[in-house]
């Protein structure tokens, strides 16, 4: 059988054509695959400051929230001691309770 340069040509050019799209697209994934990998360990990098940035103010705001708890507790407290006063006080205005109602005429 014989084949002429021509078909010879064209089919080394095909398969150099085949060799190449495919070393470019291999090029092209490892280039996507490696700038994923820039992202993610910048963005790890950002994600673990924030959440060290929140981490402490979260504590700073569970502090303040027990301060004013007790705060409040102490504040409440007083009234409940004020309010027993004060129904005292009025007790004693009003006087003792009648026990005996006398019969008008």
């Amino acid at each position: 059988m014989f084949v002429s340069a021509e078909t010879i040509a064209i089919v080394l050019s095909a398969v150099g054509i085949v060799i190449t799209l495919g070393v470019g697209m291999l090029a092209g994934f490892s280039w996507c695959i490696r700038q994923s990998d820039r992202v993610e360990e910048r963005l790890g990098g950002r994600i673990d400051g924030v959440e060290e940035t929140l981490g402490g103010r979260l504590d700073a705001v569970r502090t303040d929230l027990a301060d004013v708890e007790r705060s409040l507790g102490t504040r409440i407290d007083a009234i409940a001691d004020d309010t027993t006063e004060l129904k005292i006080a009025m007790a004693r205005l009003e006087g003792p309770q009648r026990h005996l109602i006398v019969a008008a005429r």
